[in-house]
């Protein structure tokens, strides 16, 4: 089986430098354009969009919450993936409605360089750990970790990511993106036919954990439920594709977006749900899958990781090149500018695979918690329209959310345990409620003081 996932892995990377065209001018290789200047189609955007985010340490989150808490494991994932309509309506607010060519234009606009210097940090931290986790997959489809396998199909899958991404920047991100997420609902639909006709699987099994609300699985739909206002802004993927194309396009697209990736979601996720329901004492998820299915199944389940993996790769080193040189502005915005960028961000990826400690996969999850801090942007500043609060508002919010991710992250990885022995779900939600409820208490009460000091001048 692992030679048969080689040779797969080996067709779509050939097809997706077939696939990418050669960018020659800015405009392609940044912002998307097609080689006659068009923007990118409603089809285009949609299926880009879709396929970003439902990246390989995606499916498998998905899968292993629904192994572990029933299928209100993997519905609190995909309820992350209502991103698309908040991330769609800040959109339409900052570009449509306000005018701004970008998240970071707007923060300039209303919190000065410290709103700026915040938010791109944490992009940076992001875009860095999306190559990383992504690599990581990929390097345990092969083999164990630090085994020969393991090493040769990270630095070979990096390598071949980053080849048809520097030929063509973003364009060729969104061209490869459409075939991709072609390959990969032909192969979900593959593997869930396999599933349905397979003498095991009954539709009760999805339901062999009952509906608690003190459980990990709904506490987790809580934690999303509040996450998901501020989430979006953080993700330099989705923001960049919301400045693509004209605003029709641009809502529909985040609109499809939402219900086709849940829909992705949920299916994928109900693998993991289905092998809960037969899993026994010691069983690992992918144990009970290869004795449930057997390995023609397992390599399709494999295959849709590997298409994930490739298709958020190229477009995080995307949005890498296009945050360094057009939106920090750090060095000259040219084609071979955007390609030492990407070029750099892979290899700080593959520094932190091969070096990094491997709490740094639990870092992954608390960037959700991080984005925290926008939350209280997105109801003042970007819903509310507010001008008037202080940078001090946003930068104490800033500090807050980020005390509250390193909090999570030392207790979720066990190094402390200063919230006592509650489920770190638990944990979150309480952190998260606190972070929100202070980030947006510092806005109003920066707001009013604003206005105070106004009127009495």
């Amino acid at each position: 089986m692992e030679y048969a996932l080689v040779a797969i892995a080996g067709v779509i990377a050939t097809l997706s430098i077939i696939f990418a065209p050669i960018a020659k001018t800015v405009n392609t290789f940044f912002s998307g354009s097609s080689l006659q200047g068009e923007a990118p189609s409603l089809f285009t955007l949609t299926f880009s969009q879709v396929t970003t985010w439902i990246f390989a340490r995606s499916l498998m989150n998905a899968a292993i919450l629904g192994y572990f808490y029933g299928i209100w494991g993997t519905l609190a994932y995909a309820f992350y993936y209502l991103s698309f309509l908040t991330g769609g309506k800040i959109i339409d607010k900052i570009r449509f409605e306000q005018g701004f060519a970008s998240v970071q234009a707007f923060l300039q606009s209303r919190f000065g360089s410290t709103g700026v210097t915040c938010y791109n940090v944490v992009i940076v931290i992001r875009l860095i750990s999306e190559v990383f986790a992504n690599l990581l997959v990929i390097g345990m489809l092969f083999g164990m970790a630090g085994s020969n396998a393991y090493v040769l199909a990270i630095i070979a899958f990096s390598a071949v990511t980053l080849l048809y991404s520097m030929l063509g920047g973003l364009h060729a991100s969104l061209k490869t993106d459409v075939l991709q997420m072609s390959i990969f609902v032909f192969v979900l639909l593959m593997l869930l036919a396999s599933v349905i006709g397979n003498d095991q699987f009954v539709i009760a099994d999805l339901f062999f954990k009952e509906f608690q609300i003190e459980q990990p699985g709904p506490i987790l739909m809580l934690v999303a439920l509040l996450q998901i206002w501020s989430y979006p802004l953080h993700d330099p993927v989705m923001m960049d594709r919301g400045f693509l194309a004209d605003r029709d396009t641009t809502r529909k697209s985040f609109f499809h977006a939402a219900w086709i990736s849940i829909i992705c979601i949920i299916t994928f996720g109900c693998l993991g749900v289905w092998a809960g329901a037969h899993a026994g004492e010691g069983d690992s998820m992918n144990t009970v899958l290869m004795r449930l299915l057997g390995e023609w199944p397992m390599l399709l389940f494999s295959t849709t990781l590997v298409i994930s993996a490739m298709s958020t790769l190229d477009s995080t080193l995307s949005s890498s090149a296009k945050l360094i040189a057009v939106d920090m502005k750090l060095v000259g915005t040219s084609v071979r500018n955007g390609r030492a960028i990407m070029l750099i961000f892979m290899l700080l990826g593959l520094l932190c695979v091969f070096y990094g400690n491997q709490d740094l996969f639990s870092a992954v999850a608390v960037s959700g918690t991080a984005s925290l801090f926008l939350a209280p942007v997105v109801f003042f500043s970007i819903y509310g329209k507010q001008k008037d609060i202080p940078s001090w508002s946003y930068l104490f919010a800033f500090v807050i959310a980020m005390l509250g991710a390193s909090l999570y992250f030392l207790e979720s990885s066990g190094h402390t345990q200063w919230l006592g022995d509650a489920h770190k779900y638990t944990k979150l939600l309480l952190i998260s409620s606190v972070i929100l409820a202070i980030g947006c208490g510092s806005f109003l009460i920066g707001k009013l003081l604003n206005s105070r000091i106004l009127s009495s001048s």
